[in-house]
C-alpha cells in the first residue's frame, strides 16, 4: 500500500511553541484522526502540509512528492476544510460556485449542485445567513467539487450538532470507498474518530507522542483503576500515564492483555481516545 502523506522530521519554532521533529505517515486509502490539545500544534501541522507555513526542518511528502518541489501541482488533489467557512459572507451558494468556476480548473458544477441538494443546503441565502452547520456542509460540498484524492479537515466538526456530524461522518466514509482517496481530521470530538478513523496520532506540547491503528492502539492500551499501595507494585513498563482523584489513581496500561495476565485482581477497562488524550496532556508520567 503507498502513503498518501509522509512527514518526517517536521519542525517549526515560534516564540513559546516549538512542533518538534513531526513524524507521521498516513496511507493511501484510509482515514487518519489527528488528535491534541488547543495549542498542541495540529494546525501548524497541517499548514505546513498545505505549505501555509514555511517549516524550519523536515520534509512532508504528499502522494510520493515533495510537497517544498511540486506544492502546486499537488494542491491540486487536495480538497480543504478549515474550521471556518472561508467564502465570503456576502455570496449565496450559487455565486460560491460561480467564483469557484474563475479559480479553480476541476471545478464540477454538476456535482456541486447535487451536494448542495443532499446537503439541504440553500441557494439563494446569504452565507452571512448560514448556521455554522450549514457552513461546514457547503465548505464540505465545495471541497469535493474539485474531485481531490486528499482531504483535509481541521477541527470541521466542532460546534456543530450530532447530526451534521454524522452527515460529514457518512460523507468521508463514501469517500475513501476508492481506494486512492484519503481523509486527514484534526478533531476535538474523540468519539467521531472513533466511529471513523483507520489510525490515530496523538500530538502533545508539539511532539507526537503516540501514533499508529486505531483499534490496535485502543485494544492494547487500557486503564486500570488502583490504590497508590497496589500502583507502586505496577512495572514502570506497563504505566503510560497516571492521574490521581479523590477516589483512588488510575493508570494508563500499555500491553493491556498482559498487564492482565500479571495482575488479574486489577480491574482494567478498554481505553477511549479520550482517556488517552486526557492521560496524554494531564497525566503524570512515573
Amino acid at each position: 500500500m503507498a502513503n498518501a502523506i509522509e512527514i518526517k522530521g517536521l519542525t517549526k519554532h515560534y516564540k513559546g511553541f516549538c512542533l518538534d521533529h513531526v513524524d507521521i505517515t498516513v496511507p493511501e486509502g484510509c482515514i487518519m484522526g489527528f488528535v491534541g490539545a488547543n495549542g498542541a500544534g495540529k494546525t501548524t501541522t497541517i499548514k505546513s502540509m498545505l505549505g501555509l507555513v514555511h517549516p524550519d526542518e523536515g520534509q512532508i511528502r504528499v502522494f510520493g512528492k515533495d510537497y517544498a518541489k511540486e506544492g502546486p501541482k499537488i494542491r491540486k488533489d487536495i480538497g480543504v476544510v478549515f474550521d471556518e467557512c472561508c467564502f465570503p459572507p456576502g455570496l449565496t451558494a450559487t455565486e460560491v460556485s460561480g467564483f469557484m468556476k474563475h479559480v479553480c480548473g476541476r471545478w464540477d458544477e454538476g456535482r456541486y449542485k447535487r451536494l448542495l441538494g443532499r446537503f439541504a443546503i440553500p441557494t439563494d441565502k446569504k452565507i452571512k445567513d448560514f448556521s455554522r452547520g450549514m457552513k461546514m456542509k457547503l465548505s464540505m460540498a465545495a471541497a469535493l467539487t474539485t474531485s481531490p484524492r486528499l482531504l483535509i479537515l481541521d477541527e470541521a466538526t466542532s460546534g456543530v450538532d450530532p447530526v451534521v456530524r454524522d452527515e460529514i461522518l457518512d460523507l468521508l466514509l463514501e469517500f475513501i470507498q476508492r481506494e486512492d482517496h484519503t481523509v486527514f481530521i484534526s478533531s476535538h470530538i474523540t468519539s467521531d474518530l472513533e466511529k471513523a478513523a483507520d489510525y490515530v496520532s496523538f500530538i502533545n506540547n508539539g511532539r507526537i507522542v503516540l501514533s499508529g491503528e486505531k483499534d490496535m492502539i485502543m485494544e492494547t492500551y487500557g486503564v486500570a483503576h488502583c490504590d497508590e499501595d497496589l500502583m507502586k507494585k505496577i512495572p514502570e513498563k506497563y504505566v503510560a500515564g497516571v492521574r490521581r482523584n479523590h477516589f483512588g489513581t488510575d493508570a494508563l496500561i500499555r500491553s493491556r492483555a498482559a498487564f492482565s495476565r500479571q495482575f488479574p485482581e486489577v480491574p482494567v477497562d478498554r481505553a477511549s481516545i479520550e482517556e488517552i488524550l486526557l492521560f496524554e496532556v494531564r497525566g503524570e508520567k512515573i
